[in-house]
């Protein structure tokens, strides 16, 4: 496993962060209705960089994808709403869109390092 989180480094983490986020999103859009519910997000840039210099260190990586839930934090509405549903359409539209958008380069860039590794297999 030490060597597939050396060849492949962040990437596959950050798939698995973009996927999970997917549906924390998806969960705030369902929601976007219900009187008291409070919009969940994660912290994408620090979970990242926990797993960046977890894959540098020694010791290998020590978050995984069952973490994720543990980072979530509450997001600050723009717009109070009366009932206190702090989920905001557009919000979370633009959120879900940008989120979609960058599980794609995500895809690619792992797409491109696997290419890599079959490349360095053959001998090309």
């Amino acid at each position: 496993m030490e060597f597939f989180n050396k060849a492949l480094g962040v990437h596959p983490f950050s798939l698995q962060l973009r996927l999970d986020r997917a549906e924390i999103i998806s969960g705030n859009l369902a929601n976007v209705d219900t009187p008291g519910f409070k919009a969940r997000d994660l912290d994408y840039q620090s979970i990242l960089q926990t797993i960046e210099s977890d894959l540098t260190s020694p010791y290998g990586a020590s978050m995984n994808a069952s973490d994720v839930r543990d980072e979530l934090k509450y997001r600050t509405p723009f717009q109070p709403s009366a009932d206190g549903n702090t989920a905001e359409l557009s919000v979370e539209q633009a959120n879900f869109a940008a989120n979609s958008m960058d599980f794609q380069t995500s895809l690619t860039f792992l797409n491109m390092k696997i290419n890599g590794l079959h490349k360095a297999i053959k001998g090309e």
